[in-house]
């Protein structure tokens, strides 16, 4: 990506150094990268890494402890703010555009290890993750390392996807959808919540495409290679692919997030067209998602 010159966002909380706090569950790309390595290590129950916002927040103190960060680290979390400046612009812009009111950007919080949220405490074998209830998303930086490691997924355009499908969730809380997904999943059995899961992170897929779409024609930040980066992210981090990788068998009604085809899918719609209004996981069939 081309990222010279470009601004940083200011709305960033740098905890990182801090730790403490229990896991709770939380939804985004990071659910499927916890499914990642919770397999590959030998245990985990893929059922239960749905879309779960806890309503309980952990009693934590944090602690600041002594780190010195790698130029590499430091350039990841600058890359980090640019990518989110990115989306504060282009989302601001398509909201004013779409008549969807004001555009209230979510805070980013770079962590190590674990961290408080307002849906009890993340750590960093999560993935980053969106929070509804603070309106933020939290990255823990190694996570980048550890997709490319685990994954074989690389490149600043595949992390950017990574950063901009997060935003997507906050989207999606601003215009009511995550809110109404939330509360309809309560009343549901396990399998028919982990479809509107799915509905809901195709949707942050979708909204990812956009906002690149808009970031490139608004700055011309795309190269050749970009494209095939997030295709690649997005087709290694589909259920069925994780699954198959791990136990070399899928279990379809476990799915939370989508096949690898369902994220490459929606990922290029929203990139080739920009427009929000073809953002229709939730009124599709299972079998046209």
């Amino acid at each position: 990506m081309k990222l010279d010159g470009r601004r940083q966002s200011s709305n960033v909380e740098d905890r990182r150094g801090m730790s403490g706090g229990k896991i709770a569950g939380i939804g985004g790309i990071g659910g499927l990268i916890l499914i990642a390595i919770m397999t590959f290590l030998g245990g985990g129950n893929l059922g239960d890494v749905i879309t779960n916002v806890a309503g309980n927040m952990a009693n934590v103190t944090e602690q600041t402890g002594d780190h010195e960060f790698t130029a590499e680290e430091q350039e990841l979390a600058d890359f980090s703010k640019t990518i989110l400046a990115g989306t504060e612009d282009v989302w601001a812009k398509v909201f004013r555009e779409q008549g969807l009111g004001e555009y209230i950007p979510p805070k980013m919080v770079l962590y190590t290890t674990s961290t408080q949220t307002g849906c009890g405490t993340g750590q960093a074998q999560m993935g980053p993750f969106y929070c509804s209830a603070d309106q933020s998303l939290y990255i823990d930086l190694s996570f980048f390392s550890s997709m490319k490691k685990q994954l074989g997924a690389d490149g600043d355009f595949a992390y950017a996807y990574v950063i901009a499908h997060e935003v997507g969730h906050h989207v999606e809380y601003l215009l009511g959808t995550l809110g109404k997904a939330h509360n309809q999943m309560r009343s549901l059995s396990e399998v028919d919540a982990n479809k509107v899961s799915v509905r809901l992170e195709l949707l942050a897929d979708f909204y990812a495409g956009v906002w690149a779409h808009h970031d490139n024609k608004m700055y011309g930040s795309l190269e050749d290679g970009d494209l095939e980066e997030a295709i690649r992210c997005a087709q290694v981090i589909g259920d069925d692919y994780l699954q198959k990788k791990a136990q070399g068998y899928d279990i379809p009604e476990s799915f939370t997030h989508g096949t690898s085809a369902q994220r490459m899918k929606w990922l290029k719609l929203g990139l080739q067209t920009g427009d929000m209004s073809r953002g229709t996981t939730f009124q599709m069939s299972d079998s046209q998602l």
